[in-house]
Order: C-alpha cells, then sequence, then structure tokens
C-alpha cells in the first residue's frame, strides 16, 4: 500500500471517528434529560423483573424443595438474562420527521434536539454551529412549554416553527445530492440557503421563548404591584391621618 493510500485510510478513520463523536453529541439538555429517563424506565422494569424471579426462586425453595447448586446456578443465569433482556428492550424511540409535529408539546424541544443531534453529522460546518445554537434556544423554549395550553393559537405556530419548518428546512437540504449543494441556484447555494434559513430560525424560536416568559413576567410584576399597593400604600400619596381629637 502506497503512502497516499495509507493517508486515505486514515483520513477515513479520522472522518468516521468524528463523524461518531458528533451523533453522540447532544446539542441541548433536553434531549439528555428525554434519554435518562428512557434508561431510569429500563433500570425500573429490570429490577422489578428481578425482584420477581428471586421472590419466584424463594416460593419455590420454600414449598417444593431447595434450591441447591444448580438451582442456583440457574436463578444466576436467569438473573443475568433479565438484566440483558430489558436492558436492551425497549430501544430508545428515535423520533422521525414525520412525527415531530404531532409530539407532545412537552416534550417538543428534546424530541426536536434528538433530531438534530442525528442530522447534524451531515451539515455543513457553519450549519453545525447554528444548530448548537438552536438546541440552546430550544431549552430556553422547554420550561415555557410546559404550562402552555395546547390548543392555544401560541402552541400552534410554536409547533410550525420547531415541528415543521425547522426539520424540514434540515431534510430538504439533505435531499439535495452531496454534489450539488455548493453549486449556485437562484444566486445561492444550497449551503447558504440553509446556514440563512437557520440563522433565522435560531432567532425565531429564542423569540418565542422570550415572548412566553414575558408573558409570565408581567404577571409577576402586576402581582408585585398589587402586594405595592395593598401593604405599603400608593406612591406619592400621603398616608390617610385620623384627624378626630
Amino acid at each position: 500500500m502506497s503512502m497516499s493510500e495509507v493517508d486515505q485510510v486514515r483520513l477515513s478513520a479520522a472522518s468516521a471517528i468524528e463523524r461518531s463523536r458528533e451523533r453522540r453529541r447532544p446539542i441541548g439538555t433536553k434531549s439528555v434529560a428525554l434519554r435518562r429517563q428512557h434508561l431510569y424506565r429500563k433500570l425500573g422494569r429490570v429490577l422489578v423483573a428481578g425482584g420477581i424471579v428471586l421472590i419466584g426462586a424463594a416460593l419455590f425453595g420454600a414449598l417444593i424443595q431447595p434450591l441447591g447448586f444448580t438451582g442456583l446456578l440457574a436463578l444466576f443465569v436467569l438473573l443475568i438474562g433479565v438484566a440483558v433482556l430489558f436492558g436492551k428492550w425497549p430501544p430508545f424511540p428515535e423520533p422521525r420527521q414525520q412525527d415531530l409535529p404531532k409530539a407532545d408539546l412537552k416534550q417538543l424541544a428534546g424530541r426536536t434536539e434528538i433530531w438534530l443531534e442525528a442530522q447534524r453529522p451531515a451539515l455543513p460546518a457553519p450549519a453545525r454551529q447554528l444548530v448548537d445554537g438552536i438546541g440552546v434556544q430550544l431549552d430556553l423554549l422547554a420550561p415555557q412549554l410546559q404550562t402552555l395550553d395546547a390548543s392555544s393559537p401560541a402552541a400552534a405556530n410554536i409547533r410550525k416553527l420547531v415541528g415543521e419548518d425547522l426539520p424540514e428546512l434540515v431534510a430538504g437540504y439533505q435531499r439535495i445530492p452531496a454534489g450539488l449543494r455548493k453549486e449556485a441556484h437562484a444566486g445561492r447555494t444550497p449551503d447558504e440557503t440553509l446556514v440563512g434559513g437557520l440563522t433565522m430560525l435560531e432567532r425565531e424560536i429564542g423569540d418565542a421563548a422570550r415572548s412566553l416568559a414575558a408573558g409570565e413576567l408581567d404577571k409577576l410584576a402586576t402581582r408585585e404591584r398589587y402586594l405595592q399597593l395593598k401593604y405599603q400604600g400608593i406612591e406619592g400619596e400621603e398616608p390617610l391621618h385620623d384627624n378626630r381629637p
């Protein structure tokens, strides 16, 4: 093998490792939280199933016959099998693009982050940086979605922005053959169009998060003003005095 071929193999291996690292790297905390919740549920199933096996073995040993060495060995193997089975099943439900618009509003930010994390390695470097920024904005938006009425116009707008417009922009770029992504069309290359669209969406998602949070801040300011009026009196007014002798 020539030196050029060795270099190509080395570069290919390094590229594969980098793509693997990029694929595992989360872009936000909500995707991590969803994966952690799934892991905890699987661990709970392992513990419940293992407990059932142990109770069954104890009852068998107490009511029918002692387990003995062979029985204990079989019990050990059975517990390992239960741990392996429930440790792998069910697998984490990776979101698909068509599922995002119908996702539970409380999980929309996290599931969109997970979907973007899977697409991120195939995007150009400037777009990957913007995807990271979108992950930050989705983290800011997520707490507001926990209490937002799912039937409200604001919820519908956020579903369209986060669950439809954002995934379609990324998926539309990926449908373009790799060799054509740097060729200009109507004055812009697909790479430039993708970066421009992600920039706009990052800003829109951030504005949505701040707008929803502003509503809560306005409520907080109103409550604070109410307490001031109730307990401190209106600013600028002299307290009333009783002039009776």
